[in-house]
């Protein structure tokens, strides 16, 4: 076994490059990670205005101006952040919804049928709730408060649920998040924007076209983008509809994609370049090489989401959730229409929808079209997506004003704590269950996507453990990558198992690792005389001795047939049969080493032996439901 302080130092070892769904991985850490900084932003503002309610008011009733001249926007500041800055809490909406349907769950997109029915039936629910305690009372044009769900609020306190929830409930979720909120922002757009003028909005249609076209061309110059987004919203916020929009929009043009190998390589040839030659224009060719790589989408939202999680929706709720929480206050409210109408559309309407719809769905496709999670995590989705706030503040505040806009926002308030409560009985009471009936209600048996392409071949592929056994881990490595060497005792500990099977797949990165392919080929050449794992042992033992004279002296002392070794490392006998791993490595979307799979899924993150075993575990629990 790894010793523990291996496993530890291995713990925080990630890929360099992430590929399809690390972008996800990232968002829903972002997003979990700023759920307290949220929630310490409510308690501020509810202690600010309980505590000096005039000052809290008035600070946020404060005007800003920026004036060129005699023009200019002047709002105040409350304004200023729910239709400024949370324009870029929209943009990071827009990239993610981009980023799935590129890149993520989406980009199959059948599996888009059931979040897409998901999101609308569960944002027409909770708002038919709202208008049947209000109905005659005054505030039906207040429809939408309850519709959308807090996607950060939401999985930061599943986050803190425990364990139990699945990684694929929370992938889930992010999806039907994506239709809520698109759908939320076209509420906003054209329920509750006022006095629209037309020829702003064609002026905003034509510079969004421009920047379609920017987009087109690969252009890297960020201040044409910036001017643009500006100009964008400055133009939707004369239109008056509202400028949100302009986030949402950009966020959406933003394309998402892996980078090539062959981009990389290129890319590390300039970086090469300028070490050898270290001038300014070297300089800049090497660094726009290395940023074009990226997706203007895993740029974008590298800057913007931490931003966005961390200081602008916290800023949003600080203006926004400060109430005055006196008794006469609360037993009124509890008992008003807005509240209800919120509250009981969130805590009961949203796991209604979510949890019928599924089901719905599922029956009326004969099975083909499902979530892709057990109905204990369809029931948790449903209970946690009553987590409404962000949305839910931005809308109440341009549909009431008042006493009927604080009882909103307690509504919404009180529609987190409850919704959380339930979350947690959910999840704790399919913790109760047998193993067996526990996996089938928290994983499901939909199949997923295949990652790998072409899946495993024991005629071809290199196989070590039982060639029948029901899990496989792949991995695509490089003999002369360090990650790889480290990676050896972890794999080793993992076909203690009688149930795994392990395949390595080449993937020399010859631009950094320039002993690399000719090592996988002398792996290929001791294969051919039955000799690949024995050689394969010998290389990641050796990383920094794998030239010529070396491979030949590995050869010997694994009593191959030296001379016929010679002959076809010389010839390159070999190089067809490692160009198929690397062909493979290229339609699975691998481009940095060690990557893995289980069972045909790519595995994203640390490679200790918990974290595999942890995967391992949950692919045996699938194959037992299945």
């Amino acid at each position: 076994m790894a010793d523990a302080s291996y496993s530890a130092s291995w713990r925080d070892i990630t890929l360099w490059q992430r590929g399809r769904s690390a972008p996800l991985r990232s968002f829903l850490q972002t997003e979990s990670g700023s759920a307290g900084v949220l929630v310490a932003a409510v308690l501020v503002a509810l202690v600010w205005a309980n505590v000096d309610s005039s000052s809290y008011h008035s600070f946020w009733d404060t005007e800003l101006s920026i004036k060129l001249g005699s023009h200019g926007p002047s709002y105040d500041l409350r304004e200023w952040v729910n239709s400024g800055l949370m324009t870029f809490f929209f943009l990071v909406v827009g990239l993610e919804t981009r980023r799935e349907f590129d890149l993520g769950d989406l980009r199959e997109r059948r599996r888009f049928l059931l979040p897409f029915a998901v999101g609308l039936v569960g944002m027409a629910v909770p708002a038919a709730v709202f208008l049947a305690f209000n109905a005659g009372h005054g505030n039906e044009q207040a429809w939408g408060i309850a519709m959308s769900t807090d996607t950060a609020l939401a999985l930061g306190l599943l986050a803190l649920i425990g364990r139990e929830v699945p990684d694929r409930a929370r992938v889930f979720l992010v999806t039907v998040f994506v239709v809520d909120d698109l759908a939320a922002l076209a509420v906003i757009a054209f329920v509750y924007s006022d006095d629209i003028t037309v020829w702003p909005i064609a002026l905003a249609v034509l510079l969004y076209a421009a920047l379609l076209v920017a987009v087109r061309l690969r252009m890297q110059q960020r201040w044409l983008f910036l001017l643009l987004g500006i100009l964008i919203w400055s133009a939707l916020m004369t239109s008056g509809v509202d400028p949100l929009v302009a986030g949402l929009a950009i966020g959406l043009a933003a394309p998402a994609y892996t980078p090539s190998r062959g981009e990389l390589e290129e890319a590390t040839g300039r970086v090469r370049q300028f070490r050898e030659e270290p001038t300014p224009e070297l300089a800049r060719t090497a660094t726009v090489g290395l940023t074009s790589t990226i997706s203007p989408n895993a740029r974008l939202q590298a800057f913007y989401h931490p931003w966005t999680s961390y200081v602008i929706v916290p800023l949003f709720a600080l203006s926004n959730a400060g109430i005055g929480l006196d008794l006469d206050f609360l037993r009124d409210a509890y008992a008003a229409p807005v509240t209800l109408g919120v509250l009981v559309g969130y805590v009961v309407g949203k796991p209604i929808a979510v949890v019928t719809t599924s089901w719905a769905v599922t029956r009326l496709s004969g099975g083909r079209v499902r979530p892709p999670v057990g109905w204990a995590a369809v029931i948790g989705s449903g209970t946690i997506s009553g987590i409404g706030f962000t949305v839910a503040l931005l809308i109440a505040s341009r549909a009431l004003r008042g006493v009927e806009l604080d009882q909103a926002k307690l509504g919404a308030l009180t529609a987190v704590v409850v919704s959380a409560l339930l979350t947690g009985i959910v999840y704790r009471l399919a913790a109760l269950l047998s193993p067996d009936r526990k996996a089938r209600a928290l994983l499901g048996d939909t199949t997923l996507i295949q990652d790998l392409i072409p899946e495993i071949d024991p005629k071809c592929d290199h196989v070590r453990g039982p060639v029948e056994a029901p899990i496989t881990v792949i991995e695509f490595g490089d003999f002369e990558c360090p990650h790889c060497g480290r990676a050896e005792p972890v794999v080793r500990d993992l076909l203690v198992d009688t149930d795994v099977r392990y395949v390595w797949r080449h993937l020399p990165l010859t631009d950094v690792h320039p002993q690399a392919q000719l090592a996988a080929e002398a792996a290929e050449a001791a294969a051919a005389q039955g000799a690949f794992w024995e050689m394969h042992d010998v290389l990641l033992a050796h990383q920094d001795e794998l030239e010529g004279k070396h491979l030949m002296r590995y050869a010997e002392q694994l009593g191959l047939d030296t001379e016929r070794f010679h002959d076809e490392l010389k010839a390159s006998a070999h190089q067809n049969r490692v160009a198929q791993d690397v062909e493979s490595a290229d339609l699975s979307g691998v481009s940095g080493t060690p990557t893995f799979f289980v069972n045909g899924q790519r595995h994203y993150g640390a490679f200790d032996l918990d974290t595999l075993s942890a995967v391992i575990r949950t692919a045996r629990e699938q194959l037992r439901i299945r």
